[in-house]
């Protein structure tokens, strides 16, 4: 059929909705901003999906670098110090802590306190008490603002990493740097406005835990490698060359546009914007683990070439999530440093296992070496380049871990701790936090928050608004509700605000 004819023979409805004529599109931003309902510029761009859209009010962060220990890091031994564990160390808990708790394997009839052996030390001039297997993280004290009192409704992996990534313990929901990137888009051209940066054996949660859920795929986290093709089946096979490869980018971007016009399909305009994406990154990925520019004392500050340490214990040397886990989480440390400098909004950094069941002392002080130091190194990094003030830095888990040790059957001996949702520790540097202080209290047991808890849904709201964003008003319709992250909760932390 002639071209021209098929214009003609367009419903009235079909040429209204046509994303690519603009006219559907413009007509209903008319009616929505007569309306108050949307403002002149919230509209976003549909031919770029991540062009940079303008926050709500002026933001104090402008990328994120989420470190996500996978498993729950004891906060009992790293960030909590409890004296009285010690002294009641073997000691059963009266019942009234216990009764209609729910435990993932504590067998509660039997189950004794533990304490820890930890040494907590005073760090910084704001004397943030610290374990001494963070002692690098230590001496960041003053840029970091520790939080004591965070708990969730979720005591299992799965779903509790859903419900720290996502704001609820189901399925099919936007991540947190979906949300970001729908809401503000991306300064970066050549390289995805989310990336995903993996250690250890992989997360429970998978690609769950930064998936777009309902919103357009453009909006997912990329899943890079530190070594190698930095993602999978992204270069050109052989005899492609790039000038053929330029032309069939372009022939893909007719084609799916003409369909655009057809269907008014959203994921249409995503898959464009991938195909596009793709093909700029051929050249900007690479050179972005090319590393030869970077200095030998940054590379050592880092510890890019440390080695595994040898260890016993459960697992052996690979208890840690494999092997070579030293050199991939100091290099995803310094990569995300890197993605941030190129204008990608929010980069995750995931390790697996902090799973500690049993083992804890030898485990814990595994991961902890590997972790200490480049995240630490990150962070010096990121304040000496002048990007701390913008760049949010968290470190988080789905839940904490019980001051009771673990009486799992069939464990020889009680050397672990179970998962424990009523009060853990997170901390944040950068992006418009206030460092140096430490922000609620557990009871002395460590059991549950005293003073200033903060749940999931305040946490994310915090996140947003360092971002510029109103976590009421972010919002998606779906199924005929307006989503967000929050979900109906959420209160912005501003003690935790610089």
């Amino acid at each position: 059929m002639n071209p021209i004819q098929s214009y003609i023979g367009q419903s009235r409805r079909d040429f209204l909705t046509s994303t690519a004529s603009g006219i559907g599109l413009l007509a209903l931003a008319s009616m929505l901003r007569d309306e108050g309902l949307l403002a002149a510029d919230d509209l976003p761009d549909a031919a770029d999906p991540l062009a940079p859209r303008p926050p709500h009010f002026a933001p104090k962060a402008k990328a994120c670098i989420c470190i996500y220990l996978e498993g729950a890091p004891s906060q009992i031994d790293l960030f909590d110090p409890k004296p009285k564990l010690r002294e009641l160390d073997g000691q059963q808990l009266p019942e009234s802590f216990t009764k209609n708790v729910r435990f993932a394997f504590i067998q509660k009839e039997t189950a004794r306190v533990m304490g820890s052996p930890r040494t907590f030390t005073p760090r910084g001039q704001c004397g943030m008490e610290l374990s001494d297997y963070l002692p690098n993280i230590g001496s960041c004290a003053d840029d970091i603002a520790l939080v004591r009192s965070m708990h969730t409704e979720q005591f299992n992996h799965h779903p509790g990493q859903l419900m720290m990534n996502c704001g609820v313990p189901t399925f099919g929901r936007p991540s947190v740097g979906a949300w970001i990137n729908y809401g503000l888009g991306s300064e970066s051209k050549n390289l995805p406005g989310y990336v995903v940066l993996n250690a250890g054996r992989g997360t429970s949660g998978g690609a769950s835990n930064w998936s777009s859920g309902f919103l357009p795929s453009t909006y997912q986290g990329v899943l890079f490698r530190n070594q190698g093709e930095p993602v999978l089946n992204l270069n050109n096979p052989a005899g492609l060359s790039d000038d053929l490869q330029r032309t069939t980018i372009k022939a893909l971007r007719e084609l799916n546009s003409k369909r655009l016009e057809q269907q008014g399909d959203p994921e249409i305009n995503s898959r464009i914007a991938a195909y596009e994406l793709a093909f700029r990154m051929q050249a900007a990925a690479p050179e972005l683990i090319d590393l030869k520019g970077e200095s030998r004392e940054t590379l050592d500050a880092y510890g890019i070439d440390r080695a595994d340490p040898a260890k016993g214990g459960r697992g052996g040397v690979g208890a840690g999530g494999g092997t070579g886990v030293f050199r991939q989480f100091a290099l995803n440390c310094l990569l995300a440093r890197r993605l941030v400098e190129r204008g990608v909004r929010f980069v995750n950094i995931y390790h697996a296992s902090w799973d500690h069941h049993s083992d804890l002392e030898l485990e814990l002080g595994f991961n902890c070496q590997m972790a200490d130091q480049p995240v630490a190194a990150l962070l010096k990094d990121l304040k000496r380049r002048g990007l701390l003030d913008s760049t949010l830095v968290i470190w988080t888990s789905e839940f904490g871990r019980t001051p009771l040790g673990e009486n799992r059957p069939g464990f020889k001996a009680v050397t672990g701790r179970d998962h424990h949702p009523f009060a853990f520790s997170i901390w944040m540097a950068g992006g418009g936090i206030k460092g140096g202080q430490v922000i609620g209290t557990t009871d002395e047991l460590g059991w549950n928050v005293v003073d200033e808890p903060i749940h999931i849904n305040d946490f994310h709201a915090t996140i947003l608004h360092l971002f510029g964003l109103n976590h009421m008003k972010l919002t998606y319709r779906f199924q005929g509700r307006d989503f967000r992250l929050t979900d109906v909760a959420g209160n912005v932390v501003t003690k935790l605000l610089a």
